[in-house]
């Protein structure tokens, strides 16, 4: 079976993450496939050090007539049983006709016009399945395929790296540094927090914008902003709680990122922890927005070693359940079979 994906994301982000993560898998996994991505030097470099041929292309607006043309000279000379494309631009510049079959995958709640031409698609989570099917998609042809994370152990990073305290309590959030994932939330809990550290991890636009919050909230000298990393395993290795304070999360992979490493969760209540996160029992959740309550919440589970352990042992079995590498692609590799069967 050969599988083309496209991918049009950005630079940085959660569903470009995982993108490069499920393609790599699959490719271990033995699945013939051809990539096709918006130029990105970082993005293509990984899946080419993974042994995957990659074609970059612009990606660009709608003057942009290059990308759709050479996507379909891709798509012709590969010959690919399935196209998968992501998220809205790489769908919407698939040829509308080919002996193919075109699924999208969302990880949001996206506009559905972009997806007319497509034939199946793929929810990655339960919630986005009903989206779609209460927006008219056809049951059959409407999927829930899991994300996943891998649980690979490494050793932590050295705290003097980021000049952190060995004895501090430390904090760890990740994200793209926009006003979705309510950083400035998290840096107003953590003026309650007086002896915890943070380190954040991501870029963004609001970048400047949490800077001056941290110097106006006083809390600058106990906060790190360490950019776009790609060393995640390593990082939840060495904090003590990861907390994702998101005031807009479809899923969450970075809950099921902590939780694969066996880390404690701290969450806001939106649509994606809100659904993993069993309160009290695999992670804390707050409400959205609510500093003093995220405050309260982690300070709360950095005192209560017992407790911390506790949910951090009940998320690991969480993730092992249902989100491993392993469980997540067969059924992408089962999911594949059965539509060109």
């Amino acid at each position: 079976m050969r599988v083309l994906q496209t991918m049009a994301g950005a630079e940085f982000g959660g569903a470009e993450a995982f993108f490069t993560r499920l393609v790599l898998a699959l490719h271990r996994a033995g699945l013939n496939q051809h990539v096709v991505i918006r130029e990105n030097a970082r993005r293509a470099h990984a899946l080419r050090d993974g042994g995957l041929e990659v074609v970059e292309l612009p990606f660009g607006g709608r003057l942009d007539l290059r990308t759709p043309r050479a996507l379909n000279r891709e798509i012709k000379s590969y010959e690919p049983h399935i196209v998968m494309s992501w998220m809205n631009r790489a769908t919407r510049m698939c040829p509308k006709k080919g002996n193919f079959v075109h699924v999208a995958r969302l990880g949001g709640y996206y506009d559905l016009k972009y997806y007319r031409n497509c034939e199946h698609l793929i929810g990655n989570t339960e919630d986005i399945v009903s989206y779609l099917t209460d927006r008219g998609w056809p049951e059959e042809k409407t999927h829930y395929l899991p994300n996943f994370a891998g649980s690979t152990q490494v050793k932590p990073i050295s705290r003097k790296e980021f000049f952190t305290p060995d004895s501090a309590p430390l904090i760890l959030a990740m994200g793209r540094l926009h006003e979705n994932k309510a950083f400035d939330v998290l840096l107003k809990a953590l003026t309650r927090v007086p002896d915890a550290y943070l380190w954040l991890a991501g870029e963004g636009p609001l970048r400047a914008e949490l800077k001056q919050m941290m110097e106006k909230l006083a809390v600058k000298p106990r906060v790190r902003l360490l950019g776009w990393r790609e060393d995640t395993a390593a990082l939840l290795a060495t904090c003590d709680l990861f907390v994702c304070p998101s005031r807009h999360e479809p899923l969450g992979n970075v809950v099921l990122e902590a939780w694969a490493q066996g880390v404690a969760v701290v969450a806001a209540d939106s649509i994606g922890p809100g659904t993993l996160i069993d309160n009290m029992e695999n992670g804390v959740l707050i409400p959205i927005d609510d500093p003093d309550a995220l405050g309260n919440a982690v300070r709360h589970v950095l005192e209560d070693h017992e407790f911390r352990t506790a949910i951090a042992a009940n998320g690991l079995r969480t993730y092992e359940a249902g989100f491993t590498e392993a469980r997540a692609i067969k059924q992408y590799l089962e999911f594949f079979q059965r539509i060109v069967s």
